[in-house]
């Protein structure tokens, strides 16, 4: 049996790789495998592919932002995802937030960082481009918030996530989430039922 290499090239600013996040673990229960989170900044992606935040491009369009609230909402109730709250503040400057995980990428400890940035984006939300009300909700999560806040401007957290973002342009981003499994790509949560399929398929 091949193990295929899976990646998880995400944003914290969005909402769609947070939802993807919580249903990850149950395809890694389901195949073995385990996920690469990838932080990438979409600030960076968009600029670099030319893309736009679906609140940009999509204003003004009848109907496609309701349709997308609604498959937001089937997809809740899909996966019993209850703890969503959408982000008054959105949308959130994640240049800080990225770099953070870009350097807790590089020191191993990038798991628990992504669940509590995820926490105080989209569960328990926050203006957490603000430095000050970053550092408070990261220390009530049992982090060195003043630490983290630093290390967000280490230069090599900065080159690590600016190394992240164009490899994964080159390698066909052009928003978050996306999932790589080998060299196939998918984008979006609404296909994680096709990433879990190819890896079976790669797997067998």
């Amino acid at each position: 049996m091949t193990v295929p290499t899976v990646e998880f090239h995400f944003d914290f600013g969005s909402p769609n790789a947070y939802l993807s996040h919580l249903v990850i673990p149950a395809i890694e229960a389901h195949t073995g495998v385990r996920f690469r989170y990838v932080p990438v900044l979409l600030g960076g992606v968009f600029k670099a592919t030319g893309n736009r935040s679906p609140g940009e491009s999509l204003a003004g369009i009848r109907n496609k932002p309701e349709f997308q609230a609604l498959e937001t909402r089937r997809f809740l109730a899909r996966h019993g995802i209850t703890r969503y709250r959408f982000n008054p503040f959105f949308p959130v400057n994640t240049l800080m937030l990225m770099r953070i995980a870009a350097g807790c990428e590089i020191d191993g400890t990038l798991a628990p960082f992504v669940e509590a940035a995820f926490h105080h984006m989209w569960e328990d939300p926050k203006k957490m481009d603000d430095p000050a009300i970053a550092k408070a909700a990261l220390d009530a999560s049992g982090f060195d918030g003043e630490r983290l806040l630093a290390r967000a401007q280490e230069p090599d957290a900065k080159a690590r996530l600016l190394a992240n973002t164009e490899a994964s342009v080159a390698r066909g981003t052009f928003g978050s989430p996306t999932f790589f499994v080998g060299d196939e790509m998918f984008f979006g949560k609404d296909q994680l039922r096709d990433v879990e399929e190819e890896i079976a398929r790669q797997a067998a």
